[in-house]
């Protein structure tokens, strides 16, 4: 069976979305070139990439659009096979793009399923949310930057998670990988 791995930048204080622009991916300021190798290493785990409708639409405005891209991520991107979540979306308009309309679990419990490397699910909280109450996630790589914002949807919205850890990898820029295989489904990632 394939793992699902959620894989998130996340502040110190656990918020994940993106309001007030505190992640750039492309900051020519800050060495990320490490971090990048890492995001490269995930990338060759995984054959699959799963968000919602509004992280899909941002990352299909951006990546594709970078060709100068020092990260590969927009490489990776346009090759991988992803999957969108959406009831309103009817052509995906991305190479390798798959509308999944729903039930939504029983989709993902299909793709994990089928034969294949991971699945990676990034961004999209409310589709996050759901795959974490449902008990389907079994890795977190949270790349967790070294700043508080205060404010913002949180990864997880309740207690109860039992995480067991299996990697931490600190990176120049002072960012910090910490992986997490999710203990309370039985889940290995090692």
């Amino acid at each position: 069976m394939r793992k699902l791995v959620v894989t998130e930048n996340i502040t110190l204080d656990g918020v994940i979305d993106m309001s007030g622009d505190w992640f750039d991916p492309l900051d020519k300021d800050i060495d990320q070139s490490d971090m990048a190798a890492a995001t490269n290493e995930h990338q060759e785990a995984a054959d699959a990439l799963l968000v919602g409708r509004n992280t899909f639409e941002a990352f299909r405005s951006f990546w594709p659009e970078q060709k100068d891209d020092p990260t590969g991520v927009s490489d990776y991107l346009n090759a991988v096979d992803k999957y969108v979540v959406s009831g309103t979306m009817d052509d995906p308009g991305w190479e390798n793009s798959t509308v999944l309309r729903g039930p939504v679990i029983e989709e993902v419990r299909a793709l994990k399923e089928a034969p294949g490397r991971d699945i990676v699910a990034t961004g999209s909280i409310r589709l996050v949310h759901e795959l974490i109450a449902a008990g389907l996630v079994d890795e977190y790589r949270l790349f967790v930057f070294p700043l508080v914002v205060g404010h913002g949807a949180r990864l997880f919205e309740s207690a109860g998670t039992r995480l067991e850890l299996l990697e931490t990898r600190p990176f120049v820029s002072g960012a910090v990988l910490l992986r997490y295989a999710d203990a309370s489904t039985g889940s290995s990632g090692r």
